[in-house]
């Protein structure tokens, strides 16, 4: 299991200042070794109660609020993370643990009972809390990341597009999970992610762009269709 604890702001920017700013964090910060071209494909599959509850707690803005997800990386991916993010206040406190292709299958079905089979603290509350809670599967967001960083004070920079989603399909190993387009594609969605206090010239880059932060949630976005024919 890792952890870590660390400040999320999101901004939006658009094509032209996305390659803009891509082009001007090469030459300062180191692009991640799984980072090439425009960057790596990123699925996530959110879990959430049968009320919604995590749902709306975003929706309404709740203050500490959580979300669990099983994540894979890249191409053809041989395991995937259960991950689950808490909000406490600026903070988001992220907790994550490795399953293979075979566990993560298990609990895309449902079987949640493949997390009792580590040792691990977190294994088994994520296991009391989707059981007990009856959490269900209920979106895969899928796009391209790409990713810059500064190993001074862990900063990540990560720029998403290409924002897909599907309420149909919940494997995230299917070459035929795709979706369909939950967001502009001419607009990318900048995060920057650091611990204790940014970097003054990294401010001050993000300061030129002139960009509000903003709140966007990608598993918001991916409940779209189904939340909008919910009776």
């Amino acid at each position: 299991m890792t952890e870590v604890l660390r400040q999320e702001k999101k901004y939006l920017v658009n094509i032209e200042q996305y390659y803009r700013l891509s082009r001007r964090f090469s030459q300062l910060l180191t692009e991640d070794k799984h980072s090439s071209g425009d960057g790596y494909i990123i699925r996530s599959l959110y879990f959430d109660r049968l009320d919604d509850n995590d749902f709306e707690e975003k929706i309404n803005g709740i203050e500490v609020r959580k979300k669990i997800r099983l994540r894979s990386y890249g191409e053809n991916p041989n395991s995937a993370k259960l991950e689950m993010k808490q909000k406490q206040g600026m903070m988001q406190k992220k907790r994550s643990l490795t399953l293979d292709k075979a566990q993560s299958h298990r609990l895309i079905c449902g079987d949640y009972s493949v997390l009792l089979e580590s040792d691990s603290s977190f294994a088994l509350e994520c296991f009391g809390l989707m059981h007990m809670q009856c959490y269900r599967p209920r979106t895969v967001v899928s796009y391209t990341r790409k990713v810059f960083v500064a190993n001074e004070n862990e900063i990540r920079i990560t720029f998403d597009h290409h924002i897909k989603g599907s309420e149909s399909n919940f494997d995230i190993f299917s070459n035929d999970v795709a979706g369909s387009a939950i967001f502009d594609p001419f607009w990318v969605v900048m995060e920057v992610k650091f611990n204790g206090f940014l970097l003054s010239y990294i401010k001050d880059m993000i300061n030129e762009v002139n960009a509000s932060e903003l709140a966007v949630s990608k598993y918001c976005l991916g409940r779209t269709v189904g939340k909008e024919y919910r009776f």
